[in-house]
């Protein structure tokens, strides 16, 4: 017996982008048998940070290798022309959403004069993917070089004059992907985090948290939770950032942020609270604004060091942290590692960790990103 296949004409990603343009409401998750396809596409302006005039915005979706379809919004300069301009692909921070911090970056730099995509990780946001909430060392670097395909194909772009921005701990996924895309011609980060340092060994002040015993209680306390998702048949929420007591005692919170500040807060906290939870930069699709991550999440980190090749970096490197950043010293040490001989680390002077998530403190230094990305994507 001979079976013949029908070849659908229009992709799914496609059509999908079709319905949100012409006006189709959104769909939910549950609304395809597709694990991989968006879970919304939206065309409504639902930013954390006003519209800007001068730019053009559209809502596309795109495919990484994986199959999982992401969604980004992409933002062009109104005077562009008929140039093919420079593009920057940004995401970050860890569990935030294209709505946040990335979008701002993305569209104030397209202000500047690049063609800028800031796209929602897999498993993340509007982008496809399950179960929900989950975050992968390979899959997130990949989802950088997706966004990189993308950008390439635009008819704005120079797909020779490509550059990446990550933040907070797409810093380092930014910078893995440096080390292996080649089409990447220069990367930046904006307070970064090496989160598979952050969650193998704990963020420390200043330093790594976790002994080895530590790190081997972490990483039974993250086996057990296996069995116990595989025996519920659903994985559990849980945060990313596992604490040890001196007996050697693992515990998480059921949510990365509390619903309330408990009384005198660890400054690093409140940093994270009033942001996420608080309208300044709350968004209902951020895991860090509303819920958690898969609770097994981390092990996807523990054995996968991101930056094993950062020496082998060798295109114009910008790596930007705050002078009171907690996260400062990862900025450091990658500063170190990063291999180009043209590479910079600059420290914005009393700036903390969040001050470069929005810009209510005035100092994220957007000039300086854009003379770098202008000096190296010509």
């Amino acid at each position: 017996m001979r079976i013949t296949l029908r070849k659908l004409k229009v992709s799914v990603p496609a059509m999908l982008l079709l319905a949100s343009l012409s006006g189709v409401s959104t769909m939910s998750h549950a609304d395809t048998t597709n694990p991989n396809a968006p879970v919304s596409m939206g065309d409504k302006w639902d930013k954390t940070f006003a519209q800007s005039q001068k730019v053009d915005h559209r809502k596309v979706a795109f495919q990484n290798r994986y199959g999982i379809t992401l969604v980004g919004d992409l933002y062009l300069p109104k005077d562009r022309g008929e140039r093919k301009l420079a593009a920057i692909a940004l995401s970050g921070p860890f569990g935030a959403v294209k709505e946040q911090s990335s979008g701002l970056y993305a569209q104030t730099l397209a202000e500047k004069g690049f063609v800028t995509l800031a796209f929602d990780p897999s498993y993340t946001g509007e982008s496809g993917g399950y179960p929900r909430n989950v975050a992968s060392p390979d899959i997130n670097t990949e989802d950088f070089s997706a966004a990189v395909d993308f950008l390439g194909l635009q008819k704005e772009v120079d797909r020779n004059r490509i550059g990446v921005l990550g933040i907070c701990g797409w810093g380092g996924m930014a910078l893995n992907a440096a080390a292996m895309d080649t089409r990447i011609k220069a990367v930046a980060t904006s307070v970064m985090y090496d989160m598979s340092r952050a969650m193998g060994h704990g963020v420390g002040d200043g330093k790594d948290r976790y002994s080895t015993a530590d790190r081997r209680a972490v990483l039974h306390y993250l086996n057990e939770q296996r069995w116990k998702d595989a025996e519920k048949g659903a994985p559990a929420p849980g945060g990313h950032d596992l604490y040890v007591d001196e007996k050697g005692e693992v515990s998480t919170s059921a949510r990365i942020l509390p619903e309330t500040l408990p009384a005198n807060p660890n400054p690093v906290l409140k940093e994270f609270f009033d942001y996420y939870r608080l309208p300044r930069g709350f968004h209902e699709r951020s895991v860090n604004s509303t819920g958690a991550w898969n609770a097994t999440m981390p092990l996807s980190f523990m054995n996968m060091p991101l930056l094993s090749y950062a020496n082998e970096i060798t295109i114009p490197t910008l790596i930007v942290t705050g002078e009171k950043a907690h996260s400062r010293y990862f900025a450091e040490d990658a500063f170190k590692a990063v291999g180009s001989k043209d590479k910079e680390l600059l420290i914005i002077p009393g700036a903390n960790h969040v001050d470069l998530y929005d810009n209510v403190a005035g100092k994220i230094p957007f000039a300086r990103f854009e003379a770098f990305f202008n000096a190296h994507l010509k």
